[in-house]
């Protein structure tokens, strides 16, 4: 037979209070008692539910989450899938470890100059989190970002620079971050959501799989696009700060239609018109070497020497 709870018992056996009981249910966290005559009655089914709630939040959960998770299960899906694919999506999307960093450690990185205006804006930025009851110390999610930091205002870049680049630089990469989700959702994910069914406990132990298969993807795609990039414009740029950009003729040059698809096929068409003014540059610097070595005396040869 069915175990019957007051709800004094009930926050007896779960840990939780009453107080909490009743605000799990105004949230749909928990389903209503059973009125039998004049009394609330809680069943066993309260209890176990009860139990995942505080599972989830010694996790980390949020109850927002925790509804969602538990909805899915009340709806057929099984919960051990779906926290797997939950983990795998909120877990760690780095290596790097979190670590703290006192006050007066922070202002000595940073020149022993402390600055309250740009400690506020890293928190506000995430870069640095308060710890609760230490004023002193802080919680550096990403101390990679921090160091990268510390060497640009060793260069010379005012923190306030820092923080309107990072500011900048977030929006462009939550971007980007937005459009491979979208890629992946519609080319990998999307026979997992668009069925008639709910996915099973297989299908969302597979999708966590795909998760943690494809969550490095990403990174690398934007480490390697990155540093061409980098590359590209560090170049231009140098040439132009030295001097050596070819300034705009007031002619143009015609070439035979078969170099330009040559070229073309060569680096893409985009790229075509850099390819054949490197080659020009690269021509005319060969044949001024060409021409300063052939005013060069020969070598003497000190057998025929008198």
């Amino acid at each position: 037979m069915e175990q019957a709870y007051r709800i004094e018992d009930l926050a007896h056996l779960s840990g939780a209070t009453v107080r909490t009981i009743r605000a799990y249910q105004d949230r749909g966290l928990l389903p209503r008692p059973e009125r039998r005559g004049r009394a609330n009655v809680y069943t066993d089914a309260h209890l176990v539910r009860l139990r995942q709630i505080a599972e989830l939040l010694d996790r980390g959960y949020t109850l927002a989450s925790i509804k969602e998770l538990l909805d899915a299960w009340d709806t057929g899906r099984g919960l051990g899938g779906v926290l797997g694919l939950a983990a795998e999506v909120d877990g760690p999307w780095t290596d790097e470890e979190a670590v703290r960093i006192s006050r007066a450690a922070l202002a000595e990185r940073f020149g022993d100059r402390p600055d309250d205006a740009a400690v506020a804006e890293a928190v506000e930025l995430g870069v640095l989190q308060p710890v609760p009851g230490d004023a002193d110390t802080f919680l550096v999610p990403s101390p990679q970002e921090l160091a990268v930091a510390v060497e640009l205002h060793s260069a010379g870049v005012p923190l306030s620079a820092i923080s309107g680049h990072l500011r900048e630089l977030r929006g462009q990469v939550e971007h980007i971050a937005a459009r491979f989700l979208e890629f992946t959702t519609e080319h990998v994910f999307a026979r997992y959501l668009d069925g008639p069914h709910r996915p099973t406990d297989a299908d969302a132990a597979e999708a966590a799989s795909l998760v943690r298969r494809l969550r490095p993807l990403a990174q690398q795609t934007v480490d390697a696009e990155l540093a061409r990039a980098m590359r590209l414009l560090a170049v231009r740029e140098l040439r132009k700060n030295l001097g050596t950009e070819v300034a705009p003729m007031s002619r143009s040059v015609v070439l035979p239609e078969e170099t330009i698809r040559a070229v073309e096929a060569l680096v893409g068409a985009k790229r075509a018109a850099e390819f054949i003014t490197l080659a020009a540059e690269r021509e005319v610097r060969a044949r001024g070497l060409d021409a300063l070595t052939s005013n060069v005396a020969p070598p003497v040869d000190l057998d025929e020497r008198g």
